[in-house]
């Protein structure tokens, strides 16, 4: 965040991260109400583009099992890029022991915590170590703010840009990183189905406090960390601190929070390539709710089992998708070492298509009046006769605007505009880090 705030401006770089969080809110927003077509505890990604666009179901799905893919790769990347570091901040001696430097020897010895993790079917079982992720991160920013106040990297400050930028490609080369640091939409749905209360009000907070707390840190970082360095910061801020056990916890804070951070990848990964091996074209002549033997739990009334609406998935398949995962995974951290590259991509593509595009055109489609899912839920709203009109529309309540029937005309043209802006910054971006960024290095 400090470097994206260097290329962008403060003034610039600030509403940048504002504007990234408000739209990656509302997509994930528009997922807590697509939920809602879905029998409670079966909503996907590939669930939804059976009812919405069936016959593109594997492209959707594809596209999530790659960014989750490339995004688990770059934690490895990571921790291969780290652990040398610091090893040598605290023994001297380490140097002299060369696999102790060596990246590959991290990357494979950190595996042996990883797999276990990977093999959970639940993200509530890995609430503990989202935990201590957590603190992880916590960590992170108080040594960026302690520096900070106390001014000791003063002295190598560079220029601090407060209304001009960079430039117009250095902006939107850093643009994909801020996109990529609020998505978690490839979670959302597990989320939802393993929620205890899953009321509409009660999802609508969490999203809203989840970015906003996001945003406040992340502004707070960008903040202390630029101003702590200037035009002189770099991607990697606490690798620019004098070495110290601070600094060098810090590293190992980062390495601890990718490790706990990549079977939060692979767990919507598994399910997205578990949905392209089962996908088959529907007929016209077919209905898209009957065809899959997985949509059976989006029938009224169809009973499934908590176990079965995880995941669906037998032992044998379960463990042959994670495996080839991790061990694929595993080898392109070894053999590709530039973050920058990865994430360039990731965010480009993956990024944008999972927090803007998708949750748009999947709440458009599905929310259409001519649309029997739509329908089937005006229906059952109506003889449930809701009792709160807050707990119904959400962050659309309360608004000037009366009646239910304006307020969801609204929310369907702005999921419109999302996946239609989510698209633009997608050809935006890939080409500005094909053309001028990747293509440097």
């Amino acid at each position: 965040m400090p470097l994206a705030l260097s290329r962008m401006g403060i003034i610039l770089g600030i509403f940048i991260i504002l504007w990234a969080g408000l739209t990656a809110g509302f997509g994930l927003y528009l997922q807590t109400r697509c939920a809602r077509y879905l029998e409670r505890g079966s909503a996907s990604f590939f669930a939804l583009s059976q009812i919405t666009y069936p016959n593109a179901a594997v492209i959707f799905d594809a596209a999530i099992a790659i960014k989750c893919f490339g995004v688990g790769v770059s934690y490895l990347i990571i921790i291969g890029d780290l652990m040398p570091g610091v090893v040598e901040g605290f023994s001297e001696n380490a140097a002299g022991v060369s696999f102790l430097v060596d990246r590959h020897f991290w990357v494979t010895g950190f595996m042996l915590i990883i797999i276990p993790l990977s093999f959970l079917r639940r993200l509530d079982s890995l609430k503990y170590t989202s935990v201590i992720a957590l603190i992880s991160i916590s960590y992170l920013v108080i040594l960026v703010v302690a520096h900070f106040i106390k001014g000791d990297t003063m002295q190598n400050r560079g220029a601090i840009r407060v209304i001009r930028w960079e430039s117009a490609v250095a902006t939107l080369s850093s643009f994909p990183v801020i996109v990529f640091a609020y998505t978690c939409h490839q979670n959302m749905f597990s989320i939802l189905n393993e929620i205890g209360n899953n009321s509409h009000f009660r999802t609508t907070s969490v999203v809203g406090a989840s970015i906003g707390l996001a945003a406040f840190t992340y502004i707070l970082v960008a903040m202390t960390g630029y101003l702590s360095f200037g035009n002189a910061v770099q991607g990697n801020i606490v690798s620019m601190y004098s070495s110290s056990i601070s600094s060098t916890i810090a590293k190992a804070a980062i390495v601890v929070m990718v490790m706990f951070s990549y079977p939060l990848q692979v767990h919507p990964c598994r399910a997205s390539i578990d949905a392209v091996i089962k996908w088959r074209p529907i007929k016209r002549s077919e209905s898209p709710g009957s065809s899959p033997s997985r949509l059976i739990s989006l029938l009224p009334g169809a009973k499934v089992s908590p176990q079965a609406r995880v995941d669906g998935m037998g032992e044998t398949r379960f463990a042959a998708i994670t495996t080839a995962i991790i061990v694929l995974s595993y080898i392109v951290a070894m053999t590709v070492s530039s973050l920058e590259k990865v994430l360039a991509y990731v965010g480009s593509t993956g990024s944008t298509s999972i927090s803007f595009i998708l949750p748009g055109l999947f709440y458009y489609k599905i929310s259409s009046p001519d649309s029997p899912h739509h329908q089937r839920l005006m229906k059952e709203d109506d003889d449930e006769g809701e009792d709160s009109a807050d707990d119904d529309e959400g962050l659309l309540s309360g608004g000037g605007l009366k009646g239910g029937v304006w307020r969801k005309k609204l929310l369907r043209q702005a999921s419109l505009a999302l996946a239609i802006y989510g698209g633009v910054v997608m050809v935006t971006c890939l080409v500005t880090n094909t053309l001028f960024v990747v293509a440097t290095h």
